[in-house]
């Protein structure tokens, strides 16, 4: 049976890479005909993995990847209806749903209104994100903060295409205004401005029932002398290449 949905992940690093090949290990145990689309800067790396599709992708985030996750989700959408994003260090510990209601939009089970959870844990950001909102046009009081360590989007066609753009623009505002952890306030200010309505549906809090997410980004990787210098030339190149880009909508991203 050829599934209509498939999970994405993330995995830039060799950490990530390990810890997303323990994830496709676990999907073959409790899902055997289920997809993972993986991002990676090395494909190489799962090429044993039936399960798994594997594309070349580099980092574009400017100091994190959180809204790389975008690249993924977009991939995997060429080829498949429903994409559910999932972080690499997820673990499965039993079995998933057979199908999903397909539907529109785009499905979470960790939704909380923004403005409330900006208040309670990242406080020194409001002010960003109603400035952003203002120049979004969009009401901040009504927009849904998403958990990005697990919710789904649909291939809805044309609500879709302009989720991910205005996800483009929003990750790479944030960035270039010392935001750069999370992508979870994005991600439900992107949806809120292309107009995707957000559903909780009771088949992804059954993959939320068997899931254990624990959090690696806490997990130091010891670097080379040469690494760090690698990551620091790397960091200024991503800060200039947003910078340029920027500079072409700059009543946007600077006043």
């Amino acid at each position: 049976m050829i599934k209509s949905f498939c999970f994405s992940i993330l995995a830039l690093g060799s950490k990530y890479q390990l810890l997303a090949q323990e994830f496709a290990k676990d999907l073959e145990k409790y899902s055997p005909e289920t997809t993972v689309v993986v991002g990676t800067d090395n494909p190489q790396a799962f090429k044993d993995f039936s399960n798994v599709l594997a594309f070349k992708l580099e980092k574009k985030g400017i100091l994190h990847c959180y809204h790389d996750k975008r690249f993924v989700l977009e991939q995997a959408l060429t080829k498949f209806q429903v994409v559910i994003q999932i972080d690499a260090d997820t673990r499965i510990i039993g079995n998933l749903p057979e199908s999903i209601n397909q539907s529109t939009g785009l499905a979470a089970v960790h939704i909380e209104n923004l403005v409330e959870h900006v208040q309670k844990y990242n406080p020194e950001r409001l002010s960003h994100l109603r400035k952003l909102a203002d120049k979004l046009e969009v009401d901040l009081n009504t927009v849904t903060y998403i958990g990005e360590s697990l919710f789904a989007v649909f291939a809805d066609g044309d609500q879709t295409v302009e989720f991910f753009r205005h996800w483009d623009m929003i990750g790479r505002y944030l960035e270039l205004h010392g935001i750069h952890a999370g992508s979870g306030n994005g991600i439900g200010l992107a949806a809120a401005k292309a107009g995707l309505e957000i559903i909780r549906p009771s088949w992804l809090e059954e993959i939320n029932q068997v899931r254990h997410h624990f959090d690696a980004s806490g997990l130091k990787s010891r670097k080379t002398i040469g690494n760090k210098l690698k990551s620091r030339i790397g960091y200024y190149y991503r800060l200039n290449q947003a910078r340029i880009i920027a500079l072409k909508d700059f009543n946007f991203y600077y006043r």
